[in-house]
């Protein structure tokens, strides 16, 4: 039975599990979904703090000159306190004394007798950083199934967190069959291939975060294909291309069905790619591409990727969409769900200007594609489409303004 795009992504949801977790020093956890919520331990900033080179004074003091006798530098424990007429000198980031009012940075201030004159008009708390203005104490800082980032990780140190707990890589196994491959490290023969899918989609998966292995490539016979899947067994996700069709030496299937493998769906209605196929043994989860390398690359850009996310333990599983629109009329046949790959420039998107199923060049010009519905044939010049990003980089060849 063919199923449809949604109904395939819904039985990747359903069957894939997050994984276990381990507990990693922060230093080690970039990139990891983070297992547990996080609570800030204590206030930042932990004091009020000075935001500016200048002087701690009081309001009352506008415009006058006050006397200068003291200066604090971050990191001081100084327990001097501020009384009227006077000004304490204070760096950035040091805390401020018991009295002040406000900070008057120095390019502010004028020099006068035995101190420096004010400026008229200050403000009551200006460039004072109060405490816990940033994050305040038992704030919730980090949610179960966030992504680790620089700016994630930032957070964990601010708090003085030296591990956390974060869900497992996945482990990707990766393997091709066809007696026509031959690996890019081997010599070819006229009828012959390099086999590109599996450097490919092993690349890809590393992108996506994932611990991965390549098993090899298999001759088109059950016994050696059997042999490939009996060496990968290991793994949270096995992906194969080749081998899924219905010529006379595509036995992929029926290999794998000697390990019990249930299957949760073998056809989609895709345009490339619909004897995609996806289902378990015991524990695996098994995706099966076509062997065309834009078909296994756009179908597992897809579906691929959706098992991998689930798997990783991300609370944002699900693929997202940007909208823009089209800059170039384009006309196809109606009739099945589409993808089609192209290339975003951060204003419009590009169909590649050519491509087939069989094709590896698009997929190195494009950087994300769209998902056009059965039931049209033509976009038009700037018709709204969805973009679904593959390879995002917004860099430019060219220097652009950056200004809002």
């Amino acid at each position: 039975m063919v199923v449809t795009i949604e109904q395939a992504l819904e039985f990747i949801y359903q069957n894939t599990q997050k994984k276990s977790t381990i507990l990693l020093p922060i230093e080690q956890a970039l990139g990891f979904i983070i297992a547990q919520e996080i609570k800030a331990t204590h206030n930042l900033p932990p004091y009020d703090n000075s935001a500016m080179d200048g002087y701690a004074v009081m309001i009352e003091n506008s415009g006058e000159c006050v006397h200068v006798a003291h200066t604090i530098f971050a990191g001081d424990n100084s327990d001097v306190k501020l009384e009227a007429g006077h000004a304490i000198k204070i760096m950035t980031g040091a805390r401020i004394p018991y009295g002040t009012q406000c900070i008057v940075p120095i390019e502010d201030t004028q020099e006068c007798e035995n101190g420096v004159k004010l400026p008229d008009n200050l403000v009551l708390s200006k460039h004072i950083r109060i405490r816990g203005e940033d994050i305040a104490s038992d704030f919730p800082i980090l949610e179960d199934g966030e992504k680790l980032t620089a700016y994630q990780i930032t957070l964990l140190a601010s708090q003085g967190i030296t591990h956390v707990k974060v869900y497992k890589k996945p482990k990707v196994a990766l393997f091709a069959s066809g007696n026509e491959l031959k690996m890019h490290f081997e010599s070819v023969e006229s009828y012959q291939l390099y086999n590109t899918n599996t450097p490919m989609l092993l690349a890809r998966a590393k992108e996506l975060g994932c611990d991965v292995e390549f098993i090899g490539t298999a001759h088109d016979t059950i016994e050696d294909i059997q042999n490939h899947i009996k060496a990968s067994l290991h793994a949270d996700l096995i992906v194969t291309s080749g081998g899924v069709s219905v010529g006379d030496a595509d036995f992929t299937k029926e290999a794998f069905g000697a390990f019990g493998y249930e299957i949760y769906f073998d056809k989609v209605a895709i345009k490339p790619g619909k004897p995609t196929t996806f289902g378990k043994v015991k524990d695996t989860l098994i995706l099966n591409l076509p062997g065309n390398p834009m078909a296994a690359a756009m179908n597992f850009e897809l579906f691929g990727q959706s098992i991998i996310l689930a798997l990783s333990g991300t609370n944002a599983k699900y693929l997202k969409t940007i909208k823009t629109t089209i800059v170039h009329d384009y006309k196809l046949r109606a009739g099945r769900r589409t993808l089609v790959p192209g290339y975003f420039d951060g204003e419009g998107f590009k169909v590649c200007d050519k491509f087939t199923p069989g094709m590896i060049s698009p997929l190195a010009v494009s950087n994300a594609y769209i998902m056009i519905d059965e039931s049209c044939g033509f976009l038009a010049t700037g018709a709204s489409v969805n973009i679904i990003p593959t390879n995002f980089s917004f860099t430019s060849k060219t220097e652009q303004s950056l200004i809002t």
